[in-house]
């Protein structure tokens, strides 16, 4: 395979799959985070943050889905098959939402609230990585806009919660 083969390869790997995937991921793991914390904090019930999270994951995940399947047919951006992308983005954003949720079947509401903070912290980690490495972008300018988008959503989350409660 030629050097022109293997770059234009990974630029469809990139268009089709990465890219989709970063989208969702990114949705999954920043726009949960609101109302999954604020769930735990206005209850004080893990069980019922943990139903709103998947609520929110699912939900995400279906939304994302079908706005990236029905955007772009692919033809005129390169993008690739509308259905491809759509599976690819409303898996990833229901993925991106439900790691940091399932740490809220453990009945302890602080313990819950911890382990799901410290997977946020990992996943957005991940999403800054994926961008450095697919993306070409600046490692340490990625990580400070991933983590401080994903602070700021988890701010308004907790605010939220405590407001109600």
């Amino acid at each position: 395979m030629k050097l022109a083969d293997l770059v234009q390869s990974e630029r469809h790997l990139v268009l089709q799959v990465i890219q989709p995937a970063l989208l969702g991921l990114m949705d999954g793991s920043v726009a949960t985070l609101a109302p999954l914390f604020a769930a735990a904090e206005l209850t004080g019930r893990p069980h019922s943050a943990f139903l709103v999270g998947m609520a929110a994951a699912l939900g995400a995940g279906i939304s994302m889905g079908l706005a990236e399947a029905v955007s772009d047919d692919g033809k005129l951006s390169g993008r690739g098959h509308p259905l491809l992308r759509g599976g690819v983005t409303g898996l990833a954003t229901f993925l991106g939402g439900t790691f940091h949720t399932l740490p809220f079947l453990i009945p302890q509401i602080r313990l819950a609230l911890l382990l799901a903070s410290m997977v946020v912290v990992v996943e957005l980690l991940a999403i800054a990585w994926i961008r450095y490495r697919y993306m070409k972008s600046s490692l340490w300018s990625t990580v400070i806009q991933v983590l401080g988008g994903g602070l700021i959503v988890f701010l308004v989350g907790l605010t939220l919660g405590r407001f109600g409660g």
